[in-house]
């Protein structure tokens, strides 16, 4: 028998867009699996576009739109405030659930302003972005205090919040990334000769990164300059788009690594992708908690990444991965030049990695631990969190 409608709680999930980015992922992801008999999902956007749209719209998931201009300091913004408002009043919503900076702060004191019961903001990255400016930064402070929670994705996260913006830790809830860790089980090296100049033998290096300055692929080509120089026809497949792939394409070109980096662009094929690849690398300069690394450690590929925010709560250095300081080419080098030497090594890696991910990031976890939060029962978060933390590896470290 299902549920009277009384029983049912309405859940506004706000974002920003629904391009293929982590956050949108992470919402879509969450939206389709929370949808049930016991919740009404929807899906709030500021700018209804996107890849991620078509999914949320074969799942049956309604999307309401309210347009950002240039700011919400505007007539513009003003409208969609009060739109919002009446919105969340007349369908009577249990949860306004915002992702990303701009659905904070439009959702949050929409949100209260409609009384919805549980509002819950959140942080999913740990630098300041260019869109983090001060007056907006000070914003967000006042409005997390507006917030039921504060959700964030990693421990790193959240003592950011605690140190820096003086929230409460009881108020700030860590819920750390999920993937379909099935997806990217795929067989090992497929789909090779769809890829340009690509050999049966060659050693295929996946940067799985939107092109930002932040994700460090000018540090990760200067690396690769060292790499290619002993161990020639290995290749770098960058996967991922964004502002500095002219730059970085130039510096390629510079350093005459054309052959030796390719730049695929976004992709949907990701699992598909991964399974043509021997290692995985991530040289970001600041993360939370990257789906990337997830997403290669759940292909069984040994990673090498920087020792920076969230990666650290994931990535064992000499357990599961390698560890290198950012901002370091000498470094990731090196890492990457010693596990193309030690393939056993490097397979071992994988393997742990990738029982990792399955046991500790699924979206089973994920599921539970949103709901305990949106009905009020998530003592067990925190419970959950401090289990899933990695303990000091008791193996011996090998250097960078």
């Amino acid at each position: 028998m299902r549920p009277s409608s009384s029983c049912v709680k309405r859940v506004l999930l706000l974002v920003d867009t629904l391009n293929l980015g982590g956050t949108e992922t992470q919402l879509v992801n969450t939206a389709i699996r929370l949808n049930s008999d016991s919740y009404q999902v929807t899906v709030g956007c500021l700018r209804a576009e996107g890849p991620l749209l078509q999914t949320l719209r074969q799942a049956g998931i309604q999307i309401v739109e309210f347009r950002k201009e240039k700011t919400l300091l505007s007539l513009n913004g003003l409208y969609q405030l009060f739109r919002l408002i009446k919105f969340l009043h007349r369908g009577k919503f249990h949860v306004l659930h915002a992702y990303d900076l701009w659905a904070n702060l439009l959702g949050i004191p929409a949100a209260r302003l409609a009384r919805v019961p549980v509002i819950i903001s959140s942080r999913r990255y740990l630098a300041d972005h260019d869109w983090y400016t001060t007056r907006r930064n000070k914003i967000l402070r006042f409005l997390y205090r507006m917030s039921t929670h504060v959700v964030v994705n990693s421990i790193s996260v959240r003592e950011l919040l605690v140190k820096r913006d003086k929230i409460a830790r009881r108020r700030i809830r860590v819920i750390y990334n999920a993937i379909e860790a099935d997806r990217f089980a795929c067989s090992r090296r497929k789909k090779i000769e769809k890829l340009p100049n690509i050999c049966a033998n060659s050693k295929i290096i996946a940067v799985l990164a939107n092109l930002y300055a932040v994700k460090g692929h000018a540090h990760l080509i200067t690396a690769a300059t060292t790499v290619c120089a002993s161990h020639p026809g290995t290749v770098f497949l960058l996967i991922g788009d964004g502002p500095e792939r002219v730059k970085l394409q130039q510096m390629v070109k510079e350093l005459g690594l054309e052959k030796n980096v390719l730049f695929l662009g976004c992709r949907e094929d990701v699992p598909e992708l991964l399974a043509c690849c021997d290692l995985s690398v991530l040289a970001s300069e600041s993360e939370a908690l990257p789906n990337s690394v997830l997403e290669t450690m759940a292909a069984g590929l040994p990673i090498v990444a920087t020792r920076v925010g969230g990666i650290t709560e994931v990535v064992q250095d000499g357990v599961n991965g390698v560890l290198v300081p950012p901002n370091n080419a000498e470094a990731l080098a090196r890492a990457i030049s010693r596990l193309l030497r030690n393939p056993e090594c490097a397979a071992k890696l994988g393997s742990v990695a990738q029982e990792r991910v399955r046991r500790d990031f699924s979206f089973e976890r994920l599921i539970s631990q949103t709901k305990q939060l949106y009905d009020g029962s998530d003592n067990a978060v925190t419970l959950e969190v401090a289990r899933l933390r990695p303990s000091q590896s008791l193996h011996k470290r090998q250097p960078a």
